[in-house]
């Protein structure tokens, strides 16, 4: 029997860390790995037409599955294309491991063809970038950076040159046990008594919540339940915490809405959960503040805190909600979800004013029609930018559905890369793309990997010939927009030109159909929707230091865009405050 390579036995190992597939383009250095993962039954190549799109699509199987995922680039120009995706994944605490092939190991430093630095390049978006020089040295590397990848959720980085991959491997491999998940974090002692001092010295209690509630949901509920406080959340948190939740306040930050805003400035006491949210000049500098999170760097860095509690928010509240104090009053909580409904109610009625004959479409109307026709466990991958917005807005999160972009890194050009990592874990679950046009347009390339793999993704594009959010920047800066523009094609057109299903909607009273139909497509479809550039958003709450930077209107060019069937439950959690 023939000696494995070294390409052969990093793929075993991936194999072994669960990687089920690696993204990437095909290239001369990269070849010995994809020949091995071409013998190797329990892992596929997934072959895109652009490294980006391999980088976000490893990361967004990452936020899906929670299992390593895993994405790969030929020397020089080839892994570096690699880095974008890899900044998204890990800002988002995604698990991804890229390998960065490398020129021969003989010319490295000698100004060869394609020459970088990978080792040195990738480290501000890894935990770990080390690279391989020697067969006997790749097992142990490899696991280390599994394990740092795994244990502290984000990228790590392996060089690879090609020659040594193709390299005779050691005959007796290192078979070291791989950690493929993380513990749980429990506080400390002296951290929950203090904690549980503050909160019944508080009358009033304000919960903020990020993504780090994940897994959670009931423990916060039961915690906000026993100290009646109202609940808001951050975007990451929004898919964990919102639904089947009688004491939500909404959103804040720049693309807010509700009561959350005044929750947070009005109580006495505020507790963070799991959220590294990034907006401090949201965040109250008057009261109290608590912050719960299982990654120690980003206690504080925020605002100042009164209390800094390490760990995570499920095993916190496990051990806090039994020793508070119940709480009986509910007037403060009851104050934040009467102005969360009025809120609403106040915002929702410009959207649900003559949109069905407005034209051009109104992109909340489209957003919201997409709400209600998904399924209940749709994945929604949301480009940056205004469909952030919408998707923050109206789609409906139930503990089933999964909502990804590109949150905290920002990047354009993400949806439809993520989406086709999303649809890789399961064929059969429906996976959507809200994608603007900017960013369409940007990897437009990889429309053509879900024909050529078939993948059952619907695209749905905000096509409004502009870069709108851009507009909206300019427009706070005082410039007038320029270089925002853009000539688009019939999108629907190119579709069907790729062999995928394509229709384009530029009437309301087309839109539902055109939804259904393609919904009901069995391989990848592309709904054109023709949107108003004019629609606009700001959060509930501005001031002159928010606007710097970001897309706020100082001069309050406010769209009342409507908040879909969150009003409903604000209405709903309304009905069941006791009355006096």
């Amino acid at each position: 029997m023939a000696r494995q390579n070294v390409a052969e036995q990093f793929v075993d190992i991936l194999t072994r860390a669960g990687v089920k597939r690696l993204y990437g383009v095909v290239g001369d250095s990269l070849n010995p790995v994809v020949d091995a993962v071409r013998r190797n039954p329990a892992i596929d190549w997934i072959h895109v037409r652009h490294e980006e799109t391999a980088a976000f699509a490893a990361g967004a199987e990452a936020q899906i599955t929670g299992r390593l995922g895993a994405c790969a680039g030929s020397c020089g120009p080839g892994n570096l294309h690699l880095i974008n995706g890899l900044y998204d994944a890990h800002r988002s605490m995604a698990p991804v491991l890229a390998l960065a092939s490398h020129i021969p190991s003989s010319e490295i430093g000698l100004g060869y063809f394609q020459e970088t630095h990978p080792e040195q390049l990738f480290r501000e978006c890894s935990h770990y970038s080390e690279m391989i020089s020697s067969p006997q040295q790749m097992p142990r590397l490899l696991q280390t950076a599994i394990q740092h990848a795994v244990g502290r959720s984000g990228v790590s980085v392996v060089t690879l040159p090609g020659d040594i991959a193709d390299h005779a491997a050691p005959e007796k491999p290192l078979q070291t046990a791989l950690v493929t998940s993380r513990p749980t974090v429990r506080p400390g002692d002296a951290e929950i008594d203090r904690l549980v001092d503050m909160i019944d010295e508080a009358e009033k209690v304000t919960l903020f919540c990020g993504a780090g509630t994940k897994g959670a949901h009931a423990e916060v509920m039961e915690f906000a339940q026993k100290i009646k406080s109202p609940v808001g959340h951050a975007l990451r948190g929004k898919e964990w915490i919102q639904y089947d939740n009688p004491y939500d306040v909404g959103m804040s930050g720049l693309l807010g809405y509700g009561a959350a805003y005044e929750a947070t400035h009005e109580c006495d006491l505020l507790i963070l959960l799991g959220t590294d949210f990034p907006y401090n000049a949201f965040l109250p500098d008057d009261v109290r503040i608590v912050q719960v999170d299982v990654r120690p760097e980003n206690l504080g860095r925020r605002s100042k805190l009164d209390l800094a509690v390490w760990g995570d928010v499920k095993e916190t509240l496990r051990c806090l909600t039994p020793r508070v104090r119940t709480k009986d009053n509910r007037k403060f909580l009851d104050r934040m979800l009467k102005k969360h409904a009025d809120a609403l109610e106040g915002v929702v009625k410009a959207y649900t004013r003559k949109v069905e004959k407005h034209v051009p479409v109104h992109p909340e109307y489209v957003a919201s029609v997409l709400d209600e026709l998904a399924d209940d466990d749709a994945v929604f991958t949301v480009d940056t930018g205004m469909c952030n917005v919408w998707a923050a807005r109206y789609v409906s999160p139930n503990g089933r559905r999964r909502v990804i972009g590109s949150f905290s890194h920002g990047s354009m050009a993400n949806a439809l890369p993520m989406a086709i990592g999303a649809q890789f874990t399961d064929r059969g679950r429906q996976v959507v793309s809200m994608s603007g046009d900017g960013g369409f347009t940007m990897m437009m390339g990889d429309f053509l990997t879900l024909v050529q793999y078939d993948l059952p993704v619907k695209v749905v594009l905000f096509n409004n010939s502009s870069l709108s959010m851009v507009e909206l920047e300019m427009l706070v800066a005082g410039l007038p927009s320029h270089g925002t523009a853009m000539k688009n094609p019939d999108f629907a057109a190119v579709a069907r030109a790729c062999g995928a299903h394509g229709v384009r909607v530029e009437k309301p009273k087309d839109l539902a159909g055109a939804l259904k139909s393609a919904f009901r497509h069995k391989g990848p479809a592309l709904v054109d929707v023709v949107t108003d550039p004019n629609a606009l958003s700001i959060p509930p709450k501005i001031s002159k230091e928010m606007v710097t930077g970001f897309a706020l209107s100082a001069s309050k060019m406010v769209l009342d865009g409507g908040v879909g069937r969150m009003l409903q439950m604000a209405r709903s959690n309304l009905r069941n405050v006791p009355r006096p």
